[in-house]
């Protein structure tokens, strides 16, 4: 189940997805398989070359893109996660979403 965004930002992202370019959406997130994390950022491309290529660079394996939906993306959880958005500069994520970038 995922919550904690707007209709609006739901359709930038497949727009941007739609168009080919890698986009990021951070949104709160509960699911029974993975009770320990409350966030997920879905990394979208509707080019799976592309989306592959960008993912290899992380160490995302290509048979981790969810390709149903019209959307592929992949699901980045936990330190993962967080090294990704930081990598990627995504800092309004990493802000909205009280993401640790350093210790305090």
């Amino acid at each position: 189940m995922a919550f904690g965004i707007t209709r609006n930002e739901l359709t930038e992202w497949k727009s941007k997805v739609a168009r080919g370019e890698i986009a990021f959406l951070t949104h709160y997130w509960l699911h029974p398989k993975f009770p320990q994390f409350k966030l997920v950022t879905k990394v979208g491309c509707s080019d799976v070359h592309r989306l592959t290529a960008w993912g290899m660079q992380y160490g995302l394996k290509p048979e981790w893109i969810h390709l149903r939906s019209g959307f592929p993306h992949f699901d980045l959880l936990g330190d993962k996660q967080k090294e990704i958005l930081i990598r990627e500069n995504q800092w309004e994520q990493l802000t909205r979403f009280g993401i640790r970038v350093r210790p305090d």
